[in-house]
Formats: structure tokens, sequence, C-alpha cells
């Protein structure tokens, strides 16, 4: 049985430049190599994605920094699944219900 207190979320954030239109597409670059190693938008600039041990936060946080596009600000965050558990989000005004972690992967 996997642990909640083991079990991690990663969260990138960053803030890159956009003026050039070569910054344009080194930041595009960047969001879709975060979308490739399985990450999801949470915010326009905000991606998240779930790990299931420490390494494996480790290996993607290599691969994220691999792909960094020159200039701007990134930032990466991990927290547990139990924390994560008490993320109070909102819609607009509306408090949207807490989210459900993903199911463990199926090995076959």
């Amino acid at each position: 049985m996997l642990s909640s207190y083991r079990l991690m979320w990663m969260v990138v954030m960053f803030d890159l430049p956009v003026v050039e239109k070569t910054e344009r597409k080194a930041a595009a670059a960047f969001r879709n190599s975060l979308l490739d190693m399985g990450f999801e938008m949470s915010q326009f600039s905000v991606y998240m994605r779930f790990c299931t041990s420490q390494s494996q936060v480790d290996t993607y946080s290599k691969r994220v920094e691999l792909s960094l596009p020159e200039g701007g600000k990134v930032n990466i965050l991990t927290f547990t699944d139990k924390q994560y558990e008490r993320i109070v989000s909102f819609h607009g005004q509306a408090k949207q219900p807490a989210k459900k972690s993903p199911d463990q992967f199926d090995l076959f």
C-alpha cells in the first residue's frame, strides 16, 4: 500500500519572457515539454504532476532542468499527497470540491 505521505506532487511555476518571437517560441516549447512529461496545466504558468516517489521527483526535476529556456524564472515545488488533499480551490467565488488523487497505475 502506498502511503499518502510518500506520494508526491510536483508543481512547476514559471514566468518566461515572451516579447520577441524567439522568446514566445521557447516558452511554447517549454510548456509542450512539460505536457510531454505528463504534467497537466493547473493555471497558465503553473503545471502539476503526480509522482509515486522522491526518486521519480528527482528524475522529473532533472528533465525539467534540461528543457529550461533562456531567461525567465522557473520554480519547482514539491509536496506530499497528504498536503495536496488540503488545497482549497475556487472558480470565481464558488468553492470547488477537493480534487481526488490519481488512481494507482496498473502494471500489466
